[in-house]
């Protein structure tokens, strides 16, 4: 087992693909589509690329911290109780453990994510 990983941000294998849980969608019909492509600990540490649609999405981390690099598109996070940020190629941020807020994918967005769950 090799100890480096390349995350290949456009993967020859096929996604994933889902959609927003009635409780999490706002507006809009995104489609979400994941590239799974590493994962340790027991899967509690997970690494891939994930895409979206245009849309209005609640998010919730519960326990999970992620980390974020925005490869292409443009989103709008806003913090419950908080303002807007805007996300685009070459960004990266982290929801930590607890965030709540409003994801808004404003152009079709694809990303590294690092997943971590407790």
């Amino acid at each position: 087992m090799s100890l480096l990983k390349t995350i290949e941000t456009y993967p020859s294998f096929a996604p994933r693909e889902d959609k927003p849980t009635a409780e999490r969608l706002i507006s809009g019909n995104p489609e979400f589509k994941t590239w799974a492509q590493d994962m340790s600990h027991g899967e509690l540490v997970r690494t891939g690329i994930w895409e979206a649609t245009p849309g209005l999405t609640h998010s919730i981390k519960g326990e999970t911290f992620e980390y974020c690099h925005i490869i292409s598109g443009v989103v709008e996070i806003t913090p419950k109780d908080g303002k807007p940020v805007i996300y685009k190629a070459g960004d990266s941020f982290v929801m930590k453990p607890g965030f709540v807020g409003v994801w808004k994918t404003i152009e079709t967005v694809r990303k590294i994510y690092i997943v971590v769950t407790p």
